[in-house]
């Protein structure tokens, strides 16, 4: 049997065909983790893009069943209001990935990001690049409170100038605490 250069074998094609299946899978975790973290049934994603994205097609998308094109990619991330390569699996073997970084751990403060929306201080704007960074870094796009973690209230207490023991107050009398 004589192969022509760039061919594969049965069983190459077959683990590749495992792979992308795989890979296809994880991609429709995360479509799936952020449409729920937005609250958005299959349905609701259907009426807010009005139609573009089919119910179906999507439950198809984030089962593993269906690819996704690039394009579709990137307008599936606008609607959601993520960055794209938010809606991509982490690759846990890629150098610098920290596969921690989602896992949870003991809250300090929730913050209410819907207050801090409407507040137009420098501190308020600066403090909104700081919590967008931390939701990117987590994956998560909830939109309407963040957890800061022990590590983050340092940053925030250099951000507001003030000691580390005063940061919870001086958040506090921003507003920016969330009390559900």
């Amino acid at each position: 049997m004589v192969r022509k250069a760039g061919s594969r074998g049965a069983s190459e094609i077959d683990a590749a065909d495992a792979a992308d299946l795989e890979y296809g899978r994880r991609v429709g975790e995360r479509l799936r983790a952020i449409r729920q973290q937005k609250k958005l049934s299959l349905n609701d994603v259907e009426d807010v893009s009005e139609g573009e994205f089919k119910a179906s097609v999507v439950g198809a998308y984030e089962r593993g069943e269906r690819a996704i094109s690039l394009p579709r990619l990137q307008r599936l991330a606008a609607m959601y209001a993520v960055p794209v390569g938010q809606l991509l699996p982490f690759d846990e073997s890629a150098p610098g990935v920290d596969p921690d970084s989602v896992a949870s751990r003991p809250p300090k403060l929730a913050i209410d990001l819907v207050r801090l929306g409407e507040l137009k201080t420098p501190a308020a704007k600066m403090l909104a690049r700081f919590f967008t960074m931390i939701q990117v870094q987590r994956g998560d796009f909830n939109g309407k409170v963040l957890t800061v973690r022990a590590h983050d209230v340092r940053a925030i207490a250099a951000m507001l100038d003030v000691p580390l023991e005063d940061v919870t107050g001086r958040l506090d009398q921003l507003g920016l605490i969330f009390r559900p």
